[in-house]
């Protein structure tokens, strides 16, 4: 039977699909790190509370590269260099999605406007990986191998995602609402289109290197399609709304470390 448990096992059960798996996650997170730390170098002075929460932010996500990288190490493989049809990150870039890169490697400092873009694709995003890391913590919380790493990268999405919530429903109470709204908005639209195109990517990739049938790969890519169209229809606004998070200053301390054996 065909479900995201059996799914997932699959591919972490043989080793080229892992490794393309991992491969993928800690390039996205890594990348995140930097974005996230060149972000925290460059607030505005009226902003810079908000500086040691956005390092976090950006440590956070190091960390999940380094968990990654850490199970490939503990199944004996190397990094594979990841496909750029894959690249969730650079593919929003593309889009005009979140502070170009151009814009961050500037030693110029942010605007507010520039935080409310950072902060609008944060909270697109993160609700992507909080919903994709509750999925594998339901399934594979107690996972020998991966159940550590996946209880502790859910928690920290979790934490982003509340963070988020919080610091754009200030900048809203700051009179910033409408710039909110408009490119939350623009930046969900953007985001579903590329999660349709990358899952349909990887999935074709996964399917060659676990010698899926025809059938099979046309079933999931339907799913993925299918999924796209309910999220075009409305299913995009669960990632527009904003309420306070019950966690309140979720990013306000340090990062926790990376769990030694992954």
């Amino acid at each position: 039977m065909l479900s995201a448990k059996s799914l997932f096992q699959e591919i972490l059960d043989h080793d080229e699909s892992f490794r393309l798996f991992c491969s993928i996650a800690a390039g996205g997170e890594s990348q995140g790190g930097w974005e996230n730390g060149r972000i925290a170098a460059l607030v505005p002075e009226s902003e810079r509370a908000l500086a040691p929460r956005i390092a976090r932010h950006g440590a956070d996500e190091d960390k999940h590269g380094r968990i990654f990288q850490a199970l490939l190490r503990k199944r004996g493989l190397e990094p594979v260099a990841v496909p750029p049809e894959t690249d969730y990150t650079a593919l929003l870039e593309r889009r005009g999605i979140g502070l170009a890169h151009d814009r961050l490697r500037a030693d110029r400092p942010l605007t507010v406007p520039d935080l409310v873009t950072y902060l609008a694709h944060s909270r697109v995003t993160e609700q992507r990986a909080a919903e994709q890391m509750a999925l594998l913590r339901r399934y594979f919380a107690d996972h020998p191998d991966i159940g550590r790493a996946v209880r502790m990268i859910s928690a920290d999405e979790d934490n982003h995602l509340a963070y988020s919530h919080e610091e754009l429903l200030r900048l809203a109470a700051a009179g910033h609402g409408r710039l909110i709204q408009r490119t939350l908005r623009a930046c969900a639209l953007a985001e579903i289109a590329v999660h349709r195109d990358v899952s349909l990517a990887v999935m074709a990739r996964m399917g060659r290197i676990l010698g899926w049938p025809r059938a099979r790969s046309a079933a999931l890519a339907a799913g993925i399609r299918a999924v796209y169209a309910y999220e075009r229809l409305g299913g995009w606004r669960r990632m527009v709304t904003l309420r306070m998070p019950e966690r309140r200053d979720a990013l306000g301390g340090p990062a926790a470390p990376a769990p030694e054996p992954a």
